[in-house]
């Protein structure tokens, strides 16, 4: 490997893992946020002196559910990143064949496609422990 290519594997390790860090706690952030405005809401309006309705009180306070994660959605997502993984993987050999010195995009590769298959081998469980309703 020369000088510079060390630099691009690093920031292509760096951008898959950095989309992936934001996709999963970018709702997790946004959801605390919408907490703590309904909690600052009520707290203003109870400081206020003003009546707070109990349904709206309810309404504002109850937990905002995530829908649960589902077997189907997450075999949705092993197909996807294996898809991305056999997408880098069909770029390298149409460069110049696999795992060539100057092949950057095996690495990616590889990190989405233990990723889809540890979403494949979650989703069989989810099948496997699914509860019949």
């Amino acid at each position: 490997m020369e000088g510079g290519e060390g630099f691009w594997v690093v920031m292509i390790v760096l951008v898959v893992f950095g989309s992936i860090a934001a996709i999963i706690l970018a709702p997790i952030w946004l959801k605390e946020q919408t907490k703590r405005s309904a909690h600052s809401l009520i707290s203003k309006a109870l400081e206020s002196g003003q009546n707070i309705d109990p349904a709206l009180m309810q309404k504002l306070t109850e937990s905002i559910e995530s829908p649960r994660r589902t077997p189907r959605k997450t075999l949705g997502s092993a197909v996807v990143l294996l898809a991305l993984s056999g997408g880098f993987i069909g770029a390298s050999l149409l460069d110049d064949g696999l795992l060539n010195s100057s092949d950057d995009m095996a690495y990616p590769a590889l990190i989405l496609g233990v990723l889809g298959a540890a979403f494949l081998i979650l989703s069989i469980f989810d099948y496997v422990n699914k509860k019949e309703a």
